[in-house]
């Protein structure tokens, strides 16, 4: 695979998840929307580093951001699952009396 044929893997990840985020209600099916946008934005940025500039430091920072990822999803699920275990509250038209 060349360059352009990862970009366009990496637009089309993005956009689905972009899509996802702005049409779904369901807090779950917007934070799986985020993580296909992050997925896109590491793929454009492993393309760019392998095709431009081969290096293991660039493998150790991708692997740092689909670490930080993870956790930030980890995270994300367990607020969520606080927010409906406490509230009842499984959209997020109905969560954004939490915001501060």
């Amino acid at each position: 695979m060349n360059l352009p044929e990862f970009l366009i893997l990496a637009a089309a990840l993005f956009s689905v998840g972009l899509y996802g985020v702005l049409s779904q209600q369901s807090i779950v099916m917007v934070m799986m929307g985020l993580e296909l946008m992050i997925n896109g934005v590491i793929v454009a940025a492993a393309a760019f580093w392998y095709f431009v500039r081969p290096a293991a430091d660039a493998q150790v920072l991708i692997l740092v951001a689909v670490t930080a990822m993870a956790v930030e999803m980890a995270a994300g699920f367990a607020v969520t699952t606080a927010i409906f275990r406490s509230r009842d509250i499984d959209v997020v038209d109905a969560a954004a009396d939490l915001k501060g």
